[in-house]
């Protein structure tokens, strides 16, 4: 497995090229960009400028391993509001066209959610509400994956939805797309479940894994900690990944950052998980 590094785990003021130089210092393969409403990848990105963040990491010899975005957490696939909803998807089209131009293969998609407690006001939705609208969404989406050729990967968040292993893979599976898979995110499963059994029960639907770590006896934001000071059993982790076949890039996503000597974060990032990978 390569190791990858995502862009939210920077401070906010640096740059795309210097996140991208940082990690190639600290001995990241690759790094995954976000796409945001506004700035130097967003949704006003023309293909020109799309193709400079390209350039710039061939340049820096780091690979571009996928493309996120936040969006979503304000631009629901399942939100009440079919202006909302309709929003979401071409977000989804727009990142799915960058991705292609930046030659990624995978996208990661926060597929809606039922509720978040960490956003104040955020809207609240019916389960089986949530569920038809993320089902119909993402199953239009999947023939746009695929005539564009970049995988979509539905991660798992905190968004009481798809809240268990055996739910995520029977919505990928009515799903029925070899372009929809799971983008699963190992730390986030920990509150109310153990990442290797995701891991077993996904199996071959995983496009992507992003690494974090989680203090169990939290039980809310700040129990995300640094790689390896969490309750993540990163051996069994990493055995569930093998057992699968899953070769590809395992993604450090740090939040928070650090107050101090923030950038300190992807040094210390970069050699956790070298060891968890079995590299020192």
């Amino acid at each position: 497995m390569k190791k990858g590094i995502n862009i939210w785990s920077y401070p906010g003021d640096l740059s795309i090229s210097e996140c991208m130089a940082i990690a190639k210092d600290a001995g990241f393969e690759g790094i995954e960009l976000s796409l945001n409403e506004n700035g130097p990848l967003s949704l006003a990105s023309n293909k020109a400028e799309i193709e400079g963040v390209r350039k710039t990491a061939e340049d820096t010899g780091i690979a571009l391993t996928s493309l996120a975005s936040g969006l979503y957490w304000d631009y629901a696939l399942t939100s009440g509001k079919k202006e909302i909803r309709e929003k979401a998807q071409d977000i989804v089209k727009k990142q799915l066209e960058t991705a292609a131009i930046l030659g990624v293969d995978t996208i990661l998609v926060i597929p809606g959610a039922v509720g978040v407690d960490f956003i104040p006001g955020s809207e609240v939705v019916p389960y089986d509400r949530a569920y038809d609208f993320a089902l119909e969404a993402i199953s239009k989406l999947s023939k746009e994956a695929e005539a564009i050729g970049v995988p979509i990967g539905i991660e798992n968040v905190w968004n009481k939805f798809l809240l268990s292993p055996l739910e995520m893979r029977d919505f990928l599976d009515k799903v029925g797309s070899e372009y929809v898979g799971s983008y699963f995110d190992v730390g986030n499963v920990l509150y109310s479940g153990y990442p290797e059994h995701w891991i077993k029960i996904l199996n071959k639907r995983i496009k992507k894994v992003h690494f974090k770590d989680y203090r169990r006896e939290s039980g809310g934001l700040s129990g995300f900690v640094d790689l390896l000071a969490g309750d993540v059993n990163y051996p069994e982790v990493i055995k569930a990944l093998n057992e699968i076949g899953y070769d590809d890039f395992v993604i450090g996503e740090m939040i928070p950052p650090y107050k101090h000597h923030s950038k300190q974060i992807i040094y210390n990032t970069s050699a956790s998980m070298s060891a968890i990978l079995g590299r020192n």
